[in-house]
C-alpha cells in the first residue's frame, strides 16, 4: 500500500459536479449515513462530500491518534480530487476537524458548522477511560450505551429501528481506531485559538444534548469572531438525525448565506422552517490567557511539555488533586518532578509510552514503593497495556524482586484494573 493512499480516506460524492463542495463530517463511533436525511436537500445547492472516520463503516483501519491527522487526511483526499475550497459542517468530532482545518488552512475553508462540537471534549480522563474500556471490553460496552449519549429519551424510546442502527454502527467500528479517535479527543484543546478562527461560523446544537451541550456550543461563540447560535428543541447530540429538517434548515441558511467566496456564493434558498430552532447572536468575546513557556539560558523550559506528558498518562483527575494539596513546602518538588520526570524522562523518544509504563510498574515494586502503584496501573492501562501484559510484568517482577513484593503489587493492581475496565452502568 502507498503512502498516499495510507494518508488519504474513504469518502463518497452527491450533488451535481459543477456546483460548489460542501464537506460533512462523522461524529466519533459513525459513519457517513449519519448525514443521510440532509442529502437530497444539499445537493439542490452543492456537491456533497461525506467521508468516513479510519476503521468506521467499513474504511481501512490506519488509526490516528490527533485530530490534526485526520485534518491532514482529509485534506489529502480533496487535494487528489482537485478540491481547493469548501464549505465544512462537523459533527462532534468531525466538527474538532473542520475547526482544526479552519485554523491551520484558513483558505482552504469558505463557511463553518460545528454541530455538537466543542473547544474542548470533556476531560481528557474521560476519552482515556473510554480507550481502556475498549481495549479490554471491545466496543459493546460503547454500543449499547450510545442511544443514551446521542438521542433524547423520546426519541429513543419511539424509533428502535434507528436506535438499532447507531448501534450497529459503534458495534462493526474498527477497536483500535475507536480507541485511537478517543486519544484524539483526549487532546483536542483549542479554547485559547478560537479567536484566530476567521471564517463565518454556524455553531448548532441541540437543546438537550448531554455530551457537548449549550455551555459547550456558548464558548465557541464567545472565542470566534464571527459565529451564530442554533439551539434545536428536541434533539440530543445527533441532532442531524433525531431532528433532520431543523438541521437541514440551518444548514441551507448558513452556506447560502455566509460563504466566504463572492464568486462561489449560493443564492439564498426560498423554504419555511420545518422546526423552530433559534439562531442567535454572537456573544461577546472573551479574551484567553496562556502560560508563556520560559526559555532559561536559551533552552526550552520542560515543564510545559512535563505537565501535558504528566496529564495525559497519569490523568487530570490524579494531578489536579496532587497540585492542590501542594503548598510553599512541596511546590517546589512538584515543579522538580513535573519538569524532570516528565519533561525530560517521559518525553525522550528513545521508549514508547507502553514500554515505560511497564519499566516503571517494575521499579516501583523492586523499590517497594507501592504508594505510587495505582496510579501507575491506571496510567498503563492508559497507555496500550492490557490487564493480561500487567499480569506478566508483576508475575516477572515475582522472580526478581520477592514474591512478597509482588502479591502487595497484585493485589493494588487487581483493585485498579477492576475499577478502570469495567464500563460505567
Amino acid at each position: 500500500m502507498s503512502e498516499t493512499t495510507q494518508q488519504t480516506l474513504q469518502y463518497r460524492f452527491d450533488g451535481p459536479e459543477d456546483a460548489p463542495v460542501l464537506i460533512l463530517g462523522p461524529s466519533l463511533g459513525t459513519t457517513w449515513h449519519m448525514w443521510d436525511r440532509q442529502i437530497s436537500d444539499l445537493i439542490q445547492h452543492w456537491r456533497v462530500f461525506r467521508y468516513d472516520l479510519p476503521g468506521h463503516g467499513g474504511a481501512p483501519a490506519r488509526p490516528a491518534t490527533a485530530v490534526g491527522e485526520l485534518a491532514d487526511r482529509l485534506l489529502a483526499t480533496l487535494d487528489g480530487l482537485g478540491v481547493q475550497r469548501f464549505g465544512y459542517a462537523g459533527c462532534s468530532l468531525g466538527g474538532a476537524i473542520g475547526a482544526d482545518l479552519a485554523l491551520r488552512h484558513p483558505q482552504r475553508v469558505a463557511s463553518l458548522a460545528l454541530v455538537a462540537s466543542s473547544a474542548r471534549f470533556g476531560s481528557a480522563d474521560e476519552f482515556r477511560q473510554r480507550g481502556v474500556i475498549v481495549r479490554t471490553n471491545g466496543l459493546e460496552p460503547m454500543a449499547r450505551t450510545a442511544p443514551e449519549r446521542w438521542f433524547t429519551q423520546g426519541f429513543a424510546a419511539a424509533q428502535s429501528a434507528i436506535v438499532e442502527w447507531a448501534v450497529q454502527m459503534v458495534r462493526t467500528t474498527d477497536p483500535g481506531c475507536y480507541i485511537a479517535a478517543c486519544e484524539a479527543l483526549a487532546a483536542f484543546d483549542i479554547r485559547t485559538e478560537l479567536g484566530r478562527i476567521g471564517v463565518p461560523t454556524l455553531v448548532l446544537v441541540g437543546a438537550e444534548d448531554q455530551v457537548t451541550g449549550p455551555g459547550d456550543a456558548r464558548t465557541l461563540v464567545a472565542g470566534i469572531p464571527d459565529a451564530r447560535l442554533a439551539l434545536v428543541p428536541g434533539a440530543s447530540h445527533l441532532a442531524p438525525v433525531e431532528q433532520p429538517g431543523a438541521v437541514t434548515d440551518l444548514l441551507l441558511t448558513h452556506f447560502s448565506t455566509a460563504w466566504q467566496d463572492t464568486q462561489a456564493a449560493i443564492p439564498a434558498p426560498f423554504f419555511t422552517p420545518r422546526l423552530s430552532a433559534p439562531v442567535l447572536p454572537v456573544a461577546e468575546i472573551t479574551a484567553a490567557t496562556a502560560q508563556p513557556v520560559a526559555e532559561p539560558g536559551g533552552r526550552p523550559d520542560p515543564y510545559q511539555p512535563g505537565m501535558k506528558i504528566r496529564r495525559e498518562v497519569l490523568g487530570d483527575a490524579h494531578v489536579d488533586g496532587v497540585m492542590a494539596a501542594s503548598d510553599d513546602f512541596t511546590g517546589d518538588f512538584q515543579e522538580l518532578v513535573t519538569r524532570y520526570a516528565w519533561g525530560e524522562v517521559w518525553n525522550r523518544d528513545g521508549l514508547d509510552r507502553r514500554m515505560r509504563s511497564g519499566v516503571t510498574l517494575t521499579a516501583l515494586v523492586a523499590s517497594g514503593h507501592l504508594e505510587g502503584l495505582a496510579a501507575h496501573v491506571s496510567a498503563a492501562l492508559r497507555n496500550g497495556l492490557t490487564p493480561a501484559e500487567i499480569r506478566e510484568v508483576l508475575l516477572q517482577t515475582a522472580v526478581y524482586c520477592g514474591i512478597p513484593a509482588a502479591g502487595a503489587a497484585f493485589t493494588i493492581a487487581q483493585s485498579v484494573i477492576q475499577a478502570e475496565t469495567t464500563p460505567r452502568a
